[in-house]
């Protein structure tokens, strides 16, 4: 080997370790970031006056109906009532989680994608028996890349937005919901999001009775255009069941399983959560921590990954 090949040699070595301890201060910073960021939104939104929002009225609601809609939300509300409610996907409250998930272990070079999913959910009252929620997810991303040398990519994924026809009154003891979810290609970049525009049915059910909090929410989806290469045709399960405590602490569990039929393949992150209801002066907060294990995935995919969730609540 000669002089000059060594030296060549040394030098790439010495840059590919600058690059990977650059890499892992990067990803230090961005959970760093990420935690800041969410304290300061708490403290600047506890300043501002308690309450919670009533739902749009387009018609009379009634205020004492339960499951779908019509808790009474003032800032007399119960606690223990809010942190039930948090819980059910179509309850008419307004909420804006904040939910940032890390995961860990992607490609050969075992690198990591930050996913912060903002998700507004906001109920309109159709007339005194059914309430329209809608729940909207929009990922902001920063993904490594996964494989060695190659370049890292950040910026919007694409956006989901689900609508649910929501019977105000239980029907058999069960909380129901349904209607269209769509898929927008808002993606910044190609390597975030598909391109592709994309419509499908969405349904929840749940019960909630003596703490416990189970049930069901599923939605498949189809894309019709767009300029994406690969086609979506996916379907998303999400089981969970949760028990909350006389101190406001729910222990949840539950699986966000996609199945791509045009690859025939699984995902199955099950995730490992503890909520706990806070209140910072008069205004109610909600954390969450989790940790997720992926059972199934794709060749590449990630190994692990980790979620901390602030719930906010709007008058």
């Amino acid at each position: 080997m000669t002089s000059k090949t060594f030296r060549n040699g040394a030098i790439t070595a010495r840059n590919q370790t600058t690059k990977n301890s650059m890499k892992a201060a990067h990803r230090q910073i961005l959970m760093a970031a990420a935690l800041a960021c969410t304290c300061g939104i708490i403290t600047t939104h506890a300043q501002s006056d308690s309450g919670f929002y009533r739902p749009l009225t387009f018609a009379p609601a009634d205020a004492n109906s339960s499951g779908g809609g019509g808790v009474k939300a003032d800032e007399t509300a119960d606690e223990a009532e809010l942190a039930k409610k948090s819980l059910n996907p179509v309850a008419d409250l307004t909420i804006a989680p904040i939910q940032n998930n890390w995961d860990f272990g992607i490609g050969s070079a075992n690198a990591m994608r930050y996913t912060a999913n903002i998700q507004p959910v906001i109920p309109f009252s159709l007339s005194k028996d059914w309430n329209l929620i809608t729940r909207t997810i929009l990922p902001v991303i920063y993904a490594e890349s996964p494989v060695p040398g190659g370049s890292d990519k950040s910026g919007l994924g694409d956006m989901l937005q689900s609508f649910f026809f929501s019977p105000k009154e239980p029907l058999g003891g069960w909380i129901l919901g349904g209607g269209p979810a769509l898929l927008y290609p808002s993606a910044s970049d190609s390597a975030l999001g598909s391109g592709k525009w994309g419509a499908g049915p969405t349904i929840v059910a749940l019960q909630q009775t003596k703490g416990w909090t189970y049930g069901v929410l599923a939605n498949h989806i189809w894309s019709y255009a767009g300029w994406g290469d690969q086609n979506v045709n996916s379907t998303f399960l999400q089981p969970f069941v949760g028990y909350t405590t006389k101190t406001l602490t729910t222990f949840m569990v539950n699986t966000e399983s996609t199945y791509d039929w045009q690859e025939h393949q699984w995902s199955v992150p099950v995730n490992l959560m503890v909520n706990q209801m806070l209140k910072l002066g008069k205004q109610p907060i909600q954390l969450q921590l989790g940790y997720r294990y992926y059972a199934a995935g794709p060749s590449g995919g990630p190994d692990w990954g980790l979620r901390f969730t602030v719930f906010f609540f709007f008058k």
